[in-house]
């Protein structure tokens, strides 16, 4: 909800309260965004939900409501529409006034939160040893956004990095490089992660199938946990090895992560089986302590149960993530906790998060939130891999977005006998298909698969990064064109609404707080994508010199003021694909 909306929700309930008596104080409007401009700006529906209470028809509600509600300030006189709508019409002199307010504000009139909390947003997580590939692809963007959003709005954010780094796969690798490859062991950086992949590969081929082998790992995943100094020395090589690359494809992304690993937890394992054991809801099973779950069962349709401790006394996953949670809350003091991971691991998350709040290790004031995400797809519709049908590495994709943005961008400047630097072409083919990538990805509704196309993700028409960013460098434009600094426009710059189309933009221009405040709640940041998708086709329907108005050519004062109305949509758009992960470009 909007600074607008706010008001006028006051409004409401004090007119509410004046028709119809104090018990009615604090009932919602349901003060909504109009669906179409002819009705207005806002509608409220609150008559329609106090017929039957009140036992009169809604439109009369509605008459008796408009006849004590004082909104001159902001709107037009109140009109009742259909069954009983409130349509209310913002006035034009108050649109100017809230935009001449947000000139000068770096926040472009979007308030911080008025109940900051500290919140940890748990993305990325790879596994070490492996490269990161496609699959990782949306947890980090989508993570990174919904961290940036939520510490744009005033939250305390702790971004975390909950990777792979402890168990099985280490005894397996550690016992396999002792054999093939001992140096890896003691000197750093003697192999590369391609190397390391391909030893995992080949030491979980041998895991699988030679038992001498299998239990040789074991014992070396015993001497890990056991803190044997020459395996837990290997284990550290092998991490720093994989934090390195890692590091590589999170500084091309803009990617910012506390890493806290799996290991991390490892010293509070027993203590979690131990409190769930004196809460009585561990249960013997095969020799495996389980917890058994409410809602969850096998395809045989008996209860299925949460393993927490191995019949060899080993962990699982879930009881790091549960060591994880209760830590999150007790020494981390989260408010709220948001997990980005694939939809294929909402039965996990459902099931930790039973066992957790089972145990009595929720506060009522917590809240768990696991944000689910589909799968990226191929032109082919199956998931997307390389033609070998491995799965593709995540740097190889970006270089290749880079690498295709490059190409088009060196024809497009030939076409266009356009003489740039290389540096110049460099940076805007980086700029330009690092944004492809993770707009594409951040445009679709994170609950659903989207096919991965470079065609697509690199058009300059469309819902595209290319398209924003081209926005954005147009408006920069104008300002070269005409020789003025935008910067300079001064503050008190009065700006006139006379033609739709600029009417249009500066109605646009202020829905920017209710777009952010939505995703800070349902944390899906397609929508903000929409909105800027929104706000640039409203831009250029006002300089388009056959629908919109003239700007530089304008006499003053309404020159000035459309070029105001330009400077606070590139700043809108700036700020917007920021929170999005992704830089603009002054020229392209």
């Amino acid at each position: 909800m909007n600074a607008t909306q706010e008001q006028l929700k006051v409004k409401f309930e004090q007119a509410l309260v004046a028709a119809f008596g104090a018990e009615y104080a604090g009932v919602d409007p349901i003060l909504v965004s109009a669906s179409n401009p002819r009705f207005g700006d806002y509608q409220a529906n609150v008559a329609l939900s106090l017929s039957k209470k009140l036992g009169q028809q809604p439109r009369a509600i509605a008459s008796t409501i408009v006849e004590k509600l004082d909104v001159s300030e902001i709107c037009e006189p109140p009109e009742i529409a259909g069954p009983g709508f409130i349509n209310l019409k913002l006035k034009t002199a108050y649109i100017e006034v809230q935009l001449n307010a947000i000139q000068a504000d770096p926040r472009l009139g979007v308030p911080p939160t008025k109940t900051p909390k500290r919140e940890i947003v748990d993305f990325s997580s790879p596994n070490i040893a492996k490269e990161m590939h496609v699959g990782h692809l949306r947890s980090t963007i989508i993570g990174d956004s919904i961290a940036r959003i939520l510490e744009f709005q005033g939250h305390d954010v702790l971004r975390l990095n909950h990777v792979g780094d402890w168990g099985t796969q280490f005894g397996m690798l550690i016992t396999y490089l002792r054999e093939v490859y001992p140096e890896a062991l003691t000197t750093a950086n003697a192999l590369n992660i391609g190397d390391l992949v391909s030893f995992y590969r080949q030491a979980k081929q041998r895991f699988d199938t030679d038992d001498t082998f299998q239990e040789t790992a074991r014992q070396e995943v015993v001497r890990l946990q056991a803190g044997a100094e020459d395996t837990l020395h290997a284990w550290k090589l092998l991490c720093e090895q994989s934090r390195h690359e890692f590091q590589v494809i999170y500084d091309l992304l803009d990617i910012n992560l506390t890493e806290r690993g799996e290991s991390f937890y490892n010293p509070l394992l027993p203590g979690i089986v131990e409190d769930l054991e004196k809460s009585g809801l561990l249960v013997e099973n095969q020799g495996a302590k389980c917890v058994f779950l409410e809602g969850f069962t096998n395809r045989e349709g008996e209860p299925l149960p949460l393993i927490v401790q191995k019949s060899d006394g080993g962990y699982n996953y879930a009881t790091t993530d549960l060591a994880a949670l209760r830590y999150r809350i007790q020494q981390d003091e989260a408010k709220r906790i948001i997990y980005v991971t694939d939809v294929g691991q909402a039965n996990h998350f459902a099931q930790v998060f039973q066992v957790a709040r089972k145990a009595g290790w929720i506060p009522d004031d917590v809240e768990l939130v696991h944000v689910p995400f589909g799968l990226v797809l191929g032109e082919d519709g199956k998931r997307y891999r390389t033609r070998s049908s491995d799965t593709v590495p995540l740097r190889d994709l970006l270089d290749e977005a880079i690498a295709r943005t490059h190409t088009e961008l060196v024809a497009r400047l030939k076409e266009e006998e356009r003489e740039e630097t290389e540096e110049f072409i460099n940076k805007v083919a980086e700029v330009v298909g690092i944004s492809a990538v993770k707009y594409a990805d951040l445009s679709q509704n994170r609950t659903s698969n989207y096919i991965f196309s470079y065609d697509k993700m690199l058009d300059l028409k469309g819902n595209t990064a290319p398209y924003m960013l081209y926005a954005y460098a147009r408006i920069q434009g104008i300002s070269r064109k005409g020789g003025i600094n935008l910067g300079n426009l001064g503050n008190n710059t009065k700006v006139l609404l006379q033609h739709e189309t600029e009417l249009a933009l500066a109605k646009y221009l202020l829905q920017l707080d209710e777009v952010l405040s939505t995703v800070e709640q349902d944390l899906l940041p397609h929508r903000l994508c929409e909105y800027l998708y929104e706000l640039s086709k409203k831009f250029n329907h006002f300089y388009d010199r056959n629908q919109g108005v003239r700007v530089l050519d304008a006499e003053e004062p309404l020159r000035t003021s459309r070029l105001v109305l330009c400077d606070l949509t590139a700043k809108t758009l700036k700020l917007g694909l920021s929170l999005l992960g992704i830089q603009v470009l002054e020229r392209m």
